[in-house]
């Protein structure tokens, strides 16, 4: 009987759940392979970087065949979207340093570390979203705070990666070492970005 009367969960927040708590294993993933601790760290990120789209497919076509949602169409559609970019981008940093051949530097570690962070922060916030906006808003700052450490990172790793160029190899390394900083830091931007959704929808259910 408790059963029958207990709130049953809506197919939107479900959905966002699985999308963060699969981003986040995916950042752990990113972390991993950066680290070379799991030599299936690779594999692993692709799986659930597929798995994620998959479940953001099943989101959009819920969200086009719903007309009552628990927030604005627009916002949800957001989150969903923002929260898969990051997933995206650290995909897209593997593959091309793959594709590339870059050996992980320290600063590419630390980022990693930082948006595996993040990713926590952003899935902590989304499971409180529903039942307590206020400390999914704290979670949410947290996260921003995290995309602000990698941008950090991430101007220490250009300062560091333009000074003493000394031959046209070297030139080769360093646009390739730029190109994979610019994925992370893009993977935290849109963290920074779905951040400030979950903020905005606070604000709008409050």
């Amino acid at each position: 009987m408790r059963n029958f009367f207990k709130k049953r969960q809506n197919v939107f927040i479900k959905l966002i759940q699985e999308q963060a708590a699969l981003t986040l294993e995916g950042m752990e993933a990113l972390k991993a392979y950066m680290t070379g601790e799991d030599p299936a760290a690779a594999s692993n990120l692709n799986t659930k970087e597929k798995e994620a789209d998959e479940a953001r497919r099943i989101l959009i076509d819920e969200l086009n065949k719903t007309f009552i949602t628990p927030f604005d169409r627009e916002d949800i559609f957001a989150l969903s979207r923002t929260i898969d970019d990051v997933l995206d981008y650290a995909y897209s940093t593997m593959t091309e340093m793959e594709i590339l051949k870059v050996e992980p530097t320290p600063y590419m570690q630390r980022m990693a570390s930082l948006l595996r962070d993040a990713a926590y922060e952003l899935s902590m916030a989304v499971n409180r979203l529903e039942e307590h906006p206020g400390v999914s808003n704290d979670h949410a700052q947290r996260a921003k705070a995290l995309e602000n450490r990698v941008e950090d990172v991430y101007r220490e790793a250009l300062a560091d990666l333009f000074s003493g160029v000394e031959d046209i190899k070297h030139v080769v390394k360093m646009l390739k070492l730029r190109e994979v900083y610019r994925h992370l830091s893009n993977a935290a931007d849109r963290g920074d970005e779905a951040a400030n959704v979950i903020a905005n929808i606070v604000v709008k259910i409050a």
